[in-house]
């Protein structure tokens, strides 16, 4: 596949000499001194705040506050999963067709907030359904804005330290979900009710709406030059949907899926366990998504000695065999020795596609985030199969096994899909 270029930094790409000037930055210290990319990595550690304290209890508000049942709630958990990628994809479009993306990451803040005040303020099943179902989801198209913003930025550094950036970037999502957990755990032991989740939320909403407003670059005013596509609807998707990429896009959503199953396993995995609580449930999530963190920020140590394909084919192993393990090992104490695999696997996993697919389309950085969404489409896709085939047919050890076959098989492909380019003289994404 033909690399597209990347958009220069103020009308020109970086050199060699650039390099060599920046050689000592580490991604950590070019993302804490670049405006841009501190702005995008403080409002992807708010976006993992708020999704801290809303998603693990978007279930039981559902249930038990709203008085939503199963089906409704699988209901709305089906639109929402619609609106997300159609919300992602016809935003990142939009971006880059004006190349406006301060009114963009705007509109979409716009649309969180609506959803979170909804909901505050009229505490109604109407309510929840409409925040949940269609407002919310067409405002995580956040994540990808917020990532072209960065790979733009990066635009401006030493092409080798851009791999590290985003992983460093990423990092600030599991740090703000992981800040969060262990304060909501103590406030709901303290008696606080499920119904101050949604204020709380409302307020992060808040201050990622003024982050932006004041900070956000000004359209036309940025160290980088960001031309519009010029591109209509219908050629967009026809780009995002040809063959070459739609088959990557596919493969990492059957490696994403694998987080998507680990999600849904873990708990039913422990709960059924004797002598196993929804308190290990939270152990074992916080001890690995805090592993992850410094794992993430340790990447770009690593990055550059294997290419950025066999590195995902090396996470699905490790990540897979730790889910396969979990439901045999459960009953152990053995249980806590799979977090470290479990959170080595998920930095590369979680992170070094979000670097892949923006190169997919590399000069479409809206669209380009946007093909998130289509991989996170199929991962649920992938492991929805997984879940109801190896629970239909023997239960959760069978589920785990599949999700994590999948995912090998994915990065696998991945793997082989760039190794044949390389061959053909065409240089992988």
């Amino acid at each position: 596949m033909k690399r597209r270029p990347r958009p220069p930094c103020a009308g020109r790409r970086a050199t060699a000499e650039d390099a060599r000037k920046e050689r000592p930055m580490t991604p950590i210290r070019l993302v804490r001194h670049d405006p841009a990319l501190r702005l995008a990595a403080l409002l992807i550690t708010l976006y993992g705040a708020l999704l801290g304290t809303l998603a693990p209890y978007v279930s039981t508000l559902a249930v038990e506050v709203f008085g939503l049942d199963d089906a409704d709630f699988g209901a709305v958990l089906a639109v929402a999963s619609g609106v997300s990628a159609v919300g992602a994809i016809g935003l990142g479009i939009r971006a880059d067709q004006s190349a406006r993306r301060r009114p963009v990451a705007l509109f979409t803040l716009g649309l969180m907030v609506c959803g979170l005040a909804l909901v505050s303020a009229l505490r109604s099943p109407l309510s929840f359904v409409l925040a949940h179902a269609v407002l919310l989801p067409a405002s995580t198209s956040l994540f990808g804005q917020v990532f072209a913003l960065a790979r733009l930025a990066a635009a401006c550094h030493p092409p080798q330290a851009r791999d590290g950036i985003m992983a460093v970037v990423r990092a600030g999502f599991a740090l703000g979900f992981v800040a969060v957990v262990p304060v909501w755990s103590v406030a709901f032991g303290s008696g606080a009710g499920l119904g101050v989740v949604q204020p709380a939320a409302l307020a992060v909403g808040l201050c990622m709406v003024a982050l932006v407003e004041r900070h956000w670059p000004r359209d036309g005013a940025t160290p980088w030059v960001d031309r519009p596509s010029g591109l209509r609807l219908g050629a967009a998707l026809a780009e995002m949907l040809h063959p070459r990429i739609a088959a990557r896009v596919l493969a990492l959503g059957a490696v994403n899926g694998a987080v998507m199953l680990y999600i849904a396993l873990v708990g039913l995995s422990l709960t059924q366990i004797a002598g196993r609580s929804a308190a290990d449930v939270a152990l074992y999530v916080g001890i690995v998504a805090g592993l992850e963190v410094p794992l993430m920020l340790a990447l770009p140590r690593i990055m550059g000695r294997a290419s950025r394909g066999g590195l995902i084919w090396l996470g699905a192993c490790v990540y897979g065999a730790h889910l396969a393990a979990i439901p045999w090992l459960a009953p152990t104490g053995w249980l806590w020795a799979l977090t470290l695999p479990g959170a080595a696997g998920g930095a590369l996993i979680l992170t070094l596609p979000i670097a892949y697919l923006q190169d997919l389309l590399g000069d479409r950085p809206g669209a380009g985030g946007a093909l998130m969404a289509l991989q996170k489409l199929a991962g649920d896709a992938s492991a929805a199969l997984s879940f109801s085939v190896g629970t239909w047919a023997a239960g959760y050890g069978l589920a785990a096994g599949l999700g994590a076959g999948l995912a090998v098989a994915g990065a696998s492909a991945l793997w082989l899909m760039d190794r044949r380019a390389g061959r053909a003289g065409l240089a992988p994404a």
